[in-house]
């Protein structure tokens, strides 16, 4: 079983939205053979606490849009790894120092990478 067409749009909705904010290293992982609770993994960086809101505020914007709610946030009043659960998908939102320290990217190697538009990996890439 692979990732449902849902989840991948709303994957890559959040991921263009983290772009707009300037996150660092974007990825999305497809997860939905290892957990049951999930599909897709969104991960993405930014460099202090308050690029972190402004990312995660950005991605809940953009999924409301789309009719997605938040079933659960965590890590917002930190703002060093804030996790928003979609329900099918669950966005990280790290500092940088944070995300090399736990590598979750490590963590889910076995994952298939759900290949991001160009202007998502792009964005996330320009100064």
């Amino acid at each position: 079983m692979t990732a449902s067409a849902r989840a991948v749009e709303l994957a890559v909705a959040a991921a263009r939205a983290a772009a707009d904010r300037k996150a660092d290293e974007i990825i999305a992982l497809d997860v939905s053979e290892q957990l049951v609770l999930t599909d897709v993994f969104v991960i993405a960086s930014g460099t202090n606490e308050r690029q972190v809101a402004a990312i995660v505020d950005a991605v809940e914007e953009a999924l409301h849009k789309l009719g997605a709610k938040p079933l659960r946030r965590e890590g917002k009043g930190e703002g060093r790894w804030v996790l928003i659960d979609f329900g099918d998908v669950v966005v990280h939102v790290q500092h940088t120092e944070d995300r090399v320290y736990y590598a979750l990217e490590r963590l889910w190697k076995d994952c298939p990478v759900i290949e991001l538009p160009a202007d998502v990996v792009a964005g996330a890439d320009a100064e």
